[in-house]
């Protein structure tokens, strides 16, 4: 199926004319189609950019480029929709999340259905995926697992700092042996029993192969899950597995198979809004929190989290027990306090009223008003006279265009035009 995959092997070419350079150092890789037929250079380019995907077929039969923006939007838009119907039942959500990210590292992570290879799709898309979780969840926690060779590994401690959990995902991309659901599931529910009372626990498996070779009954280890209320969601890129789907359902999270890797990506997103919280679960108890301010620079100490001597504007200082932390949020190692800054609650606060959707509208020739986008003063009209479709808020009724209403809503979280209108005490 995959021509020049592996073993070092150059099948020779079938071109006339082309030779092989024995000096040359380096070698270049061959791909063939389903006939054998070596690709040229040329060929290989556009197969790799898939540059066809990029058109669609319109009404009278002709090729158009796909409206990228169009498309953006309209994704955005039923991801908006979905989550305001859950918003206008007043679900209660979980705001503390302790997150385990199981990556699987086997053998079938190589394969390459997905460019360059699925094991280096799920690194780059996890990439984007910890970047927005941790925007929409300051007040929340990461942490890597990886399965290869029947075993499971804790790649990272659970923790705040995106940086570092990328640092250590990036430089441990290793595709090999088996993959083991039951012995990764062992490993991240002893971990999330450790967490407090008030922590949302989840586990989000991004699974390649389409088996597992586990060392006793699974079922076992899924009703352990289900006993620790750990949430258990998979995606998975190849196909449907019983096992995967019977998790999710037992667990309360949710199983998805994704297409290409655009669909992969739009899957793992959807996982960084935080989730319903399942009803028997959502124990409602207060929560002690601390503000820690940065230290003195004068000040010398040691740093609770990595036990290294830093200066105190290198770290934060607890306010109960004054001992260093390097980041926040966190979890104070010698007192225990949930140490956390006063804009991590200011950014969680959003998920409970979130801005309402705006209404998609279309401008008329004639009207009177609405010509302009109120957040960046662009016109919404055409310069061929034509209108653009665009979003109108329901409450303030001012009209903006489809870049500012991403941006107020997953960004900025306000209503530009609803905020001019407040009065002030």
């Amino acid at each position: 199926m995959y021509g020049g995959v592996g073993g070092g092997f150059n099948a020779p070419s079938t071109t006339s004319g082309r030779r092989k350079n024995p000096e040359d150092d380096e070698d270049e890789e061959e791909e063939e189609t389903g006939d054998g037929r070596v690709l040229e250079a040329w060929e290989r380019a556009y197969a790799d950019d898939r540059s066809w995907e990029a058109l669609q077929e319109d009404e009278s039969g002709l090729l158009r480029p796909i409206d990228t923006k169009n498309l953006v939007h309209s994704q955005y838009r039923r991801r908006l929709l979905l989550r305001s119907a859950a918003a206008a039942a007043r679900i209660q959500k979980g705001l503390i999340r302790y997150l385990y990210i199981v990556i699987d590292l086997s053998r079938a992570a190589s394969e390459m259905d997905y460019r360059p290879s699925r094991m280096a799709v799920v690194a780059k898309c996890a990439e984007a995926f910890i970047r927005e979780f941790f925007d929409q969840n300051p007040l929340s926690h990461v942490g890597l697992v990886t399965i290869k060779d029947g075993i499971s590994h804790r790649l990272t401690d659970i923790g705040g700092s995106p940086e570092s959990q990328i640092t250590a995902l990036m430089g441990k991309l290793e595709c090999s042996g088996d993959s083991s659901l039951q012995n990764a599931l062992e490993l991240v529910c002893g971990y999330l029993n450790q967490i407090p009372s008030y922590g949302h626990k989840e586990v989000l498996i991004l699974y390649s192969a389409l088996n597992t070779c586990d060392p006793s009954d699974v079922m076992e280890t899924i009703a352990k899950c289900k006993k620790s209320k750990v949430r258990c969601s998979v995606i998975g890129l190849a196909a449907e597995i019983f096992i995967c789907k019977h998790l999710c359902e037992e667990t309360g999270g949710s199983y998805t198979v994704a297409l290409d890797e655009p669909h992969f990506k739009e899957l793992l997103l959807e996982h960084a809004p935080p989730p319903p919280a399942i009803a028997e679960y959502a124990a409602a108890n207060l929560v002690k929190m601390g503000f820690p301010q940065r230290g003195a620079e004068d000040l010398i100490s040691i740093c609770s989290c990595h036990k290294k001597v830093k200066s105190g504007a290198e770290g934060y200082i607890c306010p109960r027990c004054k001992v260093n932390v390097c980041e926040l949020p966190t979890e104070c190692r010698t007192c225990g306090l949930t140490l956390v800054s006063s804009p991590h609650l200011a950014r969680s606060y959003h998920h409970l009223f979130p801005v309402t959707p705006f209404d998609e509208v279309t401008f008329k020739m004639g009207q009177k008003g609405g010509q302009n986008c109120y957040g960046c003063q662009q016109s919404l009209i055409n310069s061929d006279s034509q209108s653009n479709l665009h979003v109108c808020c329901p409450k303030c009724k001012q009209h903006f265009c489809f870049d500012c209403d991403i941006y107020i809503h997953e960004s900025l979280h306000n209503c530009p035009g609803c905020e001019s209108q407040r009065r002030l005490p």
